[in-house]
């Protein structure tokens, strides 16, 4: 048998049943914000995935989906300044109530890029919805609708998040450790 699927987390900072319970939570909230408004939800790929298609079964408004791909992290832990554009929107926005929906906002220089492209075209609205955010590493102010958990400055894997498109399946978010050594113990900080 090959290396334990887990095996550079060194902590798990949100159980499956937490991250499950918060992202309920949200569906209300932005059911509650978006009512009668029809949003347009884009999920930010690839490492929102997860969390998209768990909040959109937690929202009972109407609302339409989009997707795009955006990068600036590669195979990296550190963002590298750097977005590359890589799906764009299928659908034309203005008009539209937009909210994007990430992952994680770091250092915000990601959507820094991305949303005066979307303010371009003019929708109705334009909001984030994160999933997790770290505010000690923030640079640009970003207009958040809504935040699952907000981390300190640690590298997470896990519900989406990747290392090196490695770690989306596990369950839980974890703190990755990539020199962790095989005597450490995988903890819990958030039980």
């Amino acid at each position: 048998m090959g290396e334990k699927w887990d095996a550079h987390v060194t902590q798990v900072l949100y159980t499956q049943q937490q991250i499950q319970k918060r992202v309920a939570e949200m569906g209300v909230v932005l059911s509650t914000a978006y009512a009668g408004k029809n949003p347009l939800m884009v999920c930010v790929l690839k490492g929102a995935c997860v969390f998209y298609t768990d909040l959109l079964r937690h929202c009972t408004i109407p609302l339409e989906m989009d997707f795009m791909r955006v990068s600036s992290y590669g195979d990296g832990t550190e963002t590298s300044g750097t977005v590359q554009f890589l799906v764009p929107l299928s659908r034309a926005i203005t008009g539209r109530h937009v909210l994007l929906v990430e992952d994680i906002l770091d250092t915000g220089t990601t959507l820094h890029a991305v949303l005066p492209t979307l303010e371009a075209q003019k929708p109705a609205s334009l909001a984030v919805c994160a999933l997790l955010e770290k505010p000690a590493r923030r640079r640009y102010p970003v207009p958040m609708a809504c935040c699952g958990f907000s981390i300190p400055d640690v590298f997470v894997v896990g519900y989406g998040l990747d290392y090196a498109e490695q770690y989306r399946n596990l369950p839980y978010i974890g703190i990755y450790t990539p020199e962790k050594k095989d005597s450490e113990q995988c903890i819990c900080v958030n039980p």
